[in-house]
């Protein structure tokens, strides 16, 4: 059995404002992985202009919203020498081994891919083949570095099994090649996904069934990681709750989406289990709980804020911190695509 480098990779599209369920969900776990991983974070940029330019905004929004991503990795914690940290369109070899790669997957596979369905809508014969393609993309963004272990959301799982047949069927079609080339019995590993902690998926403030998000047109359904002290003790106060008083138990939070979510968001901003938090707060109001969620967070996000203004006010630095983080990534990229025309048999410069 090939034996690869432990190495998370993961990425974050640099569209809209990030907000709580981004830190909680991703970036907070990003900088907890560096002391046990070698990582790998990237701008995914590539993927963001998959849907219309209203969306992402266009080219002076897509080089804003990478910059700001950037700065959030690095507020947050994330150490751009521990780790890497790049935007993907600085690095050939997503788009080259994608290529390769949709040559590997199969038709059936993605049109089982839900997301697809779900962003394309009812207008699907106007979606860009880019959309339609994303999950081979993003199957390229891990391969290209032999990611072992991505971790993901959710919405992600079924990218990521995707991403798993993709690198299985590889290393079956190729398989004598490979080994004769020295690669032993696979080229690129069987990606691990990690799915840990409370607060895996962060729901809205105005409605506990729906995912937080950066398109939602109400501002008040989220925390932005920039908004003040003021702005999230009003969102806070104004999130939608029921009349009941907070349960005793995890069990009592069921069929209750606003009240599990809340309390679910002090459980991963305290590092707390919902049972330990309930142990603190069953019985109390939410005109009680809810100051004290808002307190909270605003100490575990003020500090990165304030940090994020500061990188931002110097777009030069980190402009920088992404051309290295590209220059290290490509290091590694190019090996692996060296390899992947070694084994489908491309000609290539010695």
């Amino acid at each position: 059995m090939t034996t690869f480098t432990r190495r998370v990779f993961s990425g974050v599209q640099p569209t809209g404002h990030l907000h709580l369920g981004n830190y909680l969900g991703a970036i907070k776990r990003f900088a907890e992985l560096q002391k046990t991983h070698e990582c790998i974070y990237c701008v995914v940029d590539l993927h963001a202009i998959t849907v219309p330019a209203s969306v992402w905004g266009g080219p002076k929004e897509l080089a804003n919203a990478t910059r700001q991503v950037t700065a959030a990795f690095v507020a947050a914690g994330i150490d751009p020498v521990k780790s890497i940290l790049f935007n993907q369109s600085q690095v050939c070899a997503h788009a080259e081994l994608t290529w390769i790669l949709n040559c590997v997957a199969r038709l059936g596979w993605l049109n089982r891919m839900t997301q697809f369905k779900e962003k394309a809508g009812k207008d699907r014969e106007n979606a860009s083949i880019g959309l339609y393609d994303y999950p081979v993309l993003m199957a390229a963004d891990i391969l290209a570095y032999l990611g072992t272990h991505v971790p993901v959301g959710d919405d992600q799982k079924q990218h990521l099994e995707l991403a798993r047949d993709i690198a299985v069927k590889f290393n079956n079609d190729f398989s004598e090649s490979i080994a004769a080339h020295g690669f032993g019995d696979q080229f690129f590993p069987v990606t691990e996904p990690l799915i840990t902690g409370p607060a895996t998926r962060v729901m809205s403030l105005r409605d506990g069934t729906k995912k937080m998000s950066k398109s939602d047109p109400s501002d008040y359904s989220r925390i932005n990681l920039t908004d003040d002290a003021d702005q999230i003790a009003l969102k806070f106060r104004r999130a939608k709750t029921d009349p009941e008083p907070l349960p005793g138990d995890v069990d009592g939070l069921k069929q209750r989406p606003e009240a599990d979510n809340l309390v679910g968001l002090y459980a991963a901003l305290s590092d707390m289990s919902r049972e330990a938090v309930l142990r603190d707060y069953g019985g109390a109001q939410f005109s009680a709980f809810k100051p004290a969620l808002a307190e909270l967070a605003v100490a575990k996000l003020a500090p990165i804020a304030a940090d994020m203004r500061r990188l931002l006010a110097d777009p030069g630095h980190i402009d920088a911190i992404l051309a290295d983080g590209a220059e290290r990534a490509g290091a590694i990229a190019d090996k692996t695509m060296a390899g992947v025309k070694d084994v489908v048999g491309f000609v290539r410069a010695r």
